[in-house]
């Protein structure tokens, strides 16, 4: 008896199987949709089976999807509570109200710095009694090196899908109404124009190395990174994927390049048992032609994230929500998904992408490609997609 109740039981979990196959492959059959360039994933959080997968191994474009492993190499090498920082050093010696040598604005990468923040760097250097530096003032953006773009990027892209990259940006590259294309001298004339409204003169900008026998004079930190990748993700900003992308490897690689911080990454997801077949960090966008990930990858970030109990809340914080907040908040209106599923975007003309969570109970991914893709068909797709797993969870 009990044997016959196993085998039934078993049955009925199959035709269960099958079913949510069925419908799941159903909700992606919409016309436009090149399957022979897709991929699409998706795994039971509960079991850690998966439920459903097509292509699951192909290598494709992600678009902003690349900022998942970005996100995912930050939290791990970097920690939750790390902060950019900014920093003034002096090189001489202050005499009353004079500071006999030269000031340096030193660039850690910080993609949040703003021009109020610099404001209470100067106000420091003002309330320490200098009233006049009789040396130059240089920006020191030597944190990481001079590319202003990531590899594979098309003509355009830099200044119209992200600033010009600096270990020195304030007010993400924007002076005086106009992208600088060189930020270090944008800011630190910046800084310049902010010490002289505390009352502060010194000699002319400059570009220059802080040397290592230089004084610190002030500091300030960014937000924590939980903070900055919530805005990342939530909004898909590019600028900020790039620049962590190097800072990942500053802190923890070769240096502060895109190739460094790319390392990084890999090492990372490897760490973490995520297949690297297929997969090749080119940037930290998602913008780069270069860019691959397979949804494998992907569903083996989602899943090892969900099973961490430190980086599961901020992880799950900076993904958009349907309908509610950030670049799904056009989306998935008026659907059983509205606000239980939590998501990553990824929009270029090559690739579209959609990947994350159904409430507490699915992972999922779904990847297109195409020459070019068409966004209409893709995101109607990865729309069904989502929707018909969570009816699917509604009813458990």
């Amino acid at each position: 008896m009990l044997v016959v109740l196993a085998l039934v039981l078993a049955q009925h979990a199959l035709a269960a199987d099958v079913r949510l196959s069925t419908r799941l492959a159903n909700a992606l059959a919409v016309p436009g949709n090149a399957w022979s360039t897709s991929a699409a994933l998706a795994v039971d959080l509960q079991s850690g089976g998966v439920v459903f997968e097509r292509n699951a191994d192909l290598s494709l474009e992600p678009a902003s999807n690349e900022k998942l492993p970005i996100t995912f190499a930050a939290m791990h090498e970097l920690g939750l509570s790390y902060r950019f920082r900014t920093e003034v050093f002096g090189r001489g010696s202050q005499e009353g109200s004079v500071w006999h040598g030269d000031l340096f604005l030193k660039g850690y990468g910080d993609p949040t710095l703003t021009s109020a923040r610099l404001g209470r760097l100067a106000r420091a250097i003002a309330e320490a009694g200098i009233k006049r530096v009789d040396g130059r003032l240089f920006a020191d953006e030597t944190w990481f090196d001079a590319r202003r773009a990531a590899p594979g990027w098309k003509l355009g892209y830099l200044l119209y899908e992200c600033p010009p990259l600096s270990a020195l940006v304030v007010d993400r590259a924007i002076y005086d109404g106009h992208f600088a294309l060189s930020p270090a001298i944008a800011a630190v004339g910046t800084f310049r124009r902010l010490l002289r409204s505390f009352g502060v003169t010194t000699g002319p900008v400059g570009l220059g190395r802080t040397p290592r026998s230089a004084t610190l004079m002030t500091t300030t930190e960014s937000a924590t990174l939980r903070n900055v990748l919530a805005v990342m993700d939530r909004d898909s900003d590019n600028f900020r994927a790039e620049m962590l992308l190097k800072e990942l490897g500053a802190e923890s690689g070769a240096g502060g390049t895109t190739a460094a911080g790319a390392a990084v990454v890999r090492r990372s997801l490897a760490t973490s048992g995520v297949p690297l077949a297929g997969v090749v960090i080119a940037d930290g966008s998602g913008l780069s032609l270069l860019d691959r990930l397979t949804a494998r990858a992907i569903a083996h970030i989602l899943t090892a994230t969900w099973t961490d109990p430190v980086l599961k809340t901020a992880f799950w914080a900076a993904l958009p929500i349907a309908g509610e907040q950030g670049t799904l908040v056009h989306r998935l209106n008026k659907t059983a998904a509205l606000g239980v599923v939590r998501a990553k975007t990824g929009t270029t003309n090559e690739a579209s992408a959609l990947s994350g969570y159904v409430r507490d109970r699915f992972a999922f991914v779904v990847v297109q490609n195409g020459d070019p893709i068409s966004a209409t068909a893709a995101r109607k797709a990865q729309d069904r997609f989502a929707i018909a797993l969570a009816r699917i969870s509604a009813t458990e």
